[in-house]
């Protein structure tokens, strides 16, 4: 694992058992940003996050590195939005048996615009992908989009948490027990990307509550720790 495309700068790494970080380093941008994928492998193999359409191409063949791209069974996604699943059109015309995977609220809003009908999770549901299983949690608003969720890989207790604890910089390492929280709130107090909704502190401990030991984040490293600690320590700053 490693560097999958020298130009670019995209990577792929094992940050859990089965569960592959991709990234793309964005140094164009002030003070730097990534975009990261996540690949489970197993039976019916699951994207998570597609990256912007540009990044589809890099993400296919960092993919190819651990899998036939065509076999990609689900490709999930936290909410509408183009680094979530812009480039999910170009996926599905590459895995014949693909479909899109999100929550009850994104089916309803924008299921039309997906290209197939989707495999919708409710909140609390699992799915089985062979060895791993995936929880969806509905987290309307947090950080941001009436039908944001979260989705937890149980085995591995990896939290799939998209734009929670998104840092800056290119040049993060694939996956950390350092602080993120820092990072991230800087981030946060910087462009104010959160919603601030007023069910913050009952989403979080749900989160908290599951207890990851690993957070997949979407833009950043990865971490590797006490998830729920983390988690409510994301939970009080946002309080405050």
């Amino acid at each position: 694992m490693g560097i999958t495309n020298r130009e670019s700068g995209t990577r792929i790494d094992e940050i859990a058992d089965g569960i592959y970080r991709i990234s793309t380093p964005f140094k164009e941008v002030p003070g730097g940003f990534s975009f990261n994928q996540y690949l489970i492998r197993d039976d019916e193999p699951l994207l998570y996050h597609t990256g912007p359409r540009s990044l589809a191409g890099l993400v296919q063949q960092a993919i190819a590195g651990v899998i036939d791209v065509k076999d990609l069974r689900y490709i999930g996604f936290s909410h509408f939005e183009c680094d979530e699943c812009g480039s999910l059109a170009d996926f599905l015309s590459v895995a014949p048996e693909a479909v899109p995977l999100c929550g009850q609220i994104n089916a309803m809003i924008n299921g039309d615009c997906l290209g197939r009908p989707p495999r919708v999770l409710a909140d609390g549901e699992e799915l089985a992908l062979g060895r791993h299983r995936v929880r969806w949690f509905d987290t309307a608003h947090l950080p941001h989009a009436w039908e944001c969720g979260t989705l937890m890989e149980e085995e591995t207790k990896t939290l799939l948490c998209g734009d929670l604890f998104t840092q800056g910089g290119a040049d993060n390492p694939p996956l950390t027990s350092s602080d993120i929280l820092g990072p991230s709130e800087a981030f946060r107090k910087q462009m104010d990307y959160f919603s601030h909704t007023r069910n913050v502190r009952p989403l979080m401990d749900r989160l908290s509550a599951a207890k990851p030991t690993t957070l997949a984040c979407m833009h950043g490293s990865a971490w590797k720790g006490d998830g729920a600690q983390l988690l409510d320590a994301l939970a009080e700053a946002l309080d405050s």
